[in-house]
């Protein structure tokens, strides 16, 4: 028997406002999530991206502690056009989220742009540069 990948999960400090910054981004959490300790977003192929409050996951790992500074966890979402990297990059920092890295044209042939999440999680967007990938 292998394993096979199966979901991405995150500890949310504050679910509501990951939900809704996901959301906005296109993640499917059902209505009520926002509330609930546990919550997940079917994506294409079947994967999940699940999201846990903090006493969740010490509900069964008693000693698990946020991590003191910066994030090792990242996602990447591709986007449709390099003008749809600028605007959502934009509307998102509009609506008060971290901006991490302002979209710029990446050597290796995207135009690329970092957020963070209400948690500081690092999420990537990028689309193909016209000849680019």
């Amino acid at each position: 028997m292998t394993p096979r990948f199966d979901a991405i999960g995150l500890v949310a400090s504050d679910m509501a406002a990951s939900v809704a910054f996901y959301r906005r981004l296109g993640f499917p959490f059902p209505e009520g999530s926002e509330a609930q300790p546990h919550a997940e977003a079917e994506l294409p192929g079947g994967v999940r991206l699940m999201l846990d409050t903090e006493d969740t996951v010490r509900s069964f790992h008693p000693g698990w502690r946020a991590p003191a500074a910066g994030s090792r966890t990242g996602l990447a979402l591709r986007c449709d056009s390099p003008a749809e990297v600028d605007a959502v990059y934009e509307e998102l920092v509009g609506e008060g989220f971290h901006g991490e890295l302002k979209p710029w044209n990446a050597d290796w042939g995207q135009r690329y742009a970092s957020l963070h999440d209400p948690d500081g999680n690092s999420v990537d967007l990028y689309a193909p540069l016209p000849g680019g990938e």
